[in-house]
């Protein structure tokens, strides 16, 4: 793991075009054509795992260990939603970034999200032990 790649402020930028799949819907069909909170945090998660793409070796992963989301504001069908993510904190294997979440200038999302790197082979031995 590259841990002095970034520093505490650093930030990466993402961009997500809000689609039909993205739209809160569950099994009894769509429910609003907006951007659900549960696809948000995906995208939320995602922004901050391009800082782990950057900083992990090829023998390990990232995997997310938490994501807080506070939802304020509606992102219509159609929306382009833009991701800043900054890093809060890099200890030892984890890195926690703060993100906020805009269209245009008014603010959807906020939250934070946390990941550790972790080498593939712990992973895969601690994701066998769970069958």
């Amino acid at each position: 793991m590259i841990i002095d790649l970034f520093e505490i402020g650093s930030q990466k930028y993402f961009s997500k075009l809000v689609e039909k799949a993205d739209c809160a819907s569950f099994n009894d069909g769509l429910v609003h054509p907006v951007y659900a909170t549960f696809a948000l945090g995906r995208d939320a998660e995602w922004a901050c795992r391009l800082f782990v793409l950057e900083m992990k070796e090829d023998q390990e992963e990232g995997i997310g260990t938490f994501l807080k989301i506070s939802h304020k504001s509606p992102a219509l069908l159609g929306s382009i939603v833009e991701f800043t993510t900054t890093v809060k904190s890099i200890q030892k294997n984890e890195i926690i970034c703060t993100f906020i979440a805009k269209v245009g200038d008014r603010i959807i999302a906020e939250g934070e999200q946390g990941q550790k790197i972790i080498e593939k082979q712990k992973l895969d031995k601690l994701f066998e032990g769970l069958k």
